[in-house]
C-alpha cells in the first residue's frame, strides 16, 4: 500500500468515527454504484465537490467556516466526511448544512454529519417535515407505502423559503423553490470567484418528472394538479444567472467527466448554457410525462 493510500484510509476511518455511521443503510437497486467513492475536487474558488459517484454533496468554504449542501446516503456521510477532511478542511468548521430535497438518497446522511459537525440544517418547510420525520409524505411524488423508507431523524431544522439568503460570514446562498420532483424541492444559488472573476453557480435540484406507484403530476383527486408548478419550477432554473451549474446527479452534466479536464488554465465547469439545457431535458420529460397522463 502506498503512502497516499495509507493516508487515505486512515482520513476515512477517522471520517467514519466523526460521523458515527451507525444509521442504518439504504438499499436500493443504484445505491451500490451511487455511492462509490470519489475523489473530491474543485470546480471554482471556494466551491468543492465532495459527494460521491452518484450523489452530489458540495462544500462552499470561507475562513468563517463552511456550508456542505446535501448529505446523500446514510451510507455516504463517512464518505463525504472523509472527502472534506482530505481538502483539509474540518468537520467541525462546518456550520451549515443545506438540503436540496429531502429523497433519502440526497438527505439520508444529513443526520449523521449533523451530528459529526453540530451544524444548523436548513430547508424548505416540507423538507424539515421530511428530515424531522425521516419519511416522505403522501403528497410526494416518489412516495412509497410499501415499504416505508426511514432514515435518521434530524432533530432541528431552519425553515427557508423563497428568496431567502442563508449568510455565514461572507458566505450568502440564496434558496429557490422548486418543487415538482417532491413538494419541497430548493435549488441554491451563490457566486464563487477565481483569478480575479466572480461565477454564479447554481446547485440545481432535480426537476425529474419521476413518481411511483400511481402518482399523476395532473392530480387524481386525492393529490392536486401539480403540472403548472412544476413546469414554473423548471422555467426559474432556466433563468437562472448561470455560469456554472452542479445538479444534485452529477451524471446528469457529466460532472466527473469535466473534473478530468480542469486545469489552471481551463475550467470545463464554466457552461452559460448549463441550466437552460438542464431545464430544457427536464421540460420534454415532463411534457410526456403530461401527455401520458392526459392521454
Amino acid at each position: 500500500m502506498t503512502r497516499l493510500a495509507k493516508l487515505l484510509v486512515v482520513v476515512a476511518m477517522t471520517a467514519a468515527g466523526m460521523v458515527q455511521a451507525q444509521d442504518v443503510p439504504v438499499n436500493c437497486d443504484n445505491c451500490k454504484a451511487w455511492n462509490a467513492p470519489v475523489k473530491p475536487f474543485n470546480i471554482v474558488g471556494n466551491t468543492w465537490y465532495v459527494g460521491v459517484a452518484g450523489l452530489s454533496a458540495v462544500l462552499v468554504t470561507s475562513e468563517g467556516g463552511h456550508i456542505l449542501l446535501d448529505g446523500a446516503l446514510p451510507q455516504s456521510a463517512p464518505l463525504i466526511a472523509a472527502n472534506i477532511e482530505s481538502l483539509g478542511f474540518s468537520m467541525k468548521d462546518v456550520k451549515l448544512i443545506l438540503n436540496s430535497h429531502a429523497h433519502w438518497d440526497h438527505a439520508g446522511g444529513i443526520a449523521a454529519l449533523q451530528r459529526a459537525s453540530g451544524a444548523t440544517v436548513v430547508a424548505s418547510a416540507s423538507g424539515a417535515q421530511v428530515l424531522q420525520s425521516g419519511t416522505n409524505g403522501r403528497d410526494d411524488p416518489q412516495y412509497q407505502a410499501k415499504p416505508v423508507v426511514h432514515v435518521a431523524k434530524v432533530d432541528k431544522v431552519t425553515v427557508v423559503k423563497e428568496g431567502d439568503v442563508v449568510k455565514l460570514g461572507q458566505l450568502a446562498l440564496t434558496a429557490h423553490m422548486t418543487p415538482g420532483h417532491t413538494p419541497g424541492g430548493t435549488t441554491w444559488t451563490w457566486t464563487s470567484c477565481e483569478d480575479g472573476r466572480c461565477y454564479n453557480v447554481v446547485y440545481a435540484d432535480s426537476l425529474n418528472a419521476y413518481a411511483s406507484g400511481n402518482f399523476r403530476f395532473t392530480g387524481d383527486g386525492k393529490t392536486p394538479d401539480i403540472a403548472a408548478s412544476f413546469q414554473a419550477s423548471i422555467a426559474k432554473v432556466a433563468a437562472l444567472p448561470c455560469d456554472i451549474i452542479i445538479p444534485v446527479h452529477p451524471g446528469t452534466t457529466g460532472l466527473l467527466e469535466k473534473a478530468t479536464g480542469r486545469t489552471s488554465e481551463h475550467n470545463p465547469f464554466i457552461d452559460k448554457n448549463g441550466c437552460r439545457a438542464y431545464a430544457d431535458e427536464a421540460g420534454k420529460l415532463l411534457a410526456k410525462r403530461l401527455a401520458s397522463e392526459r392521454g
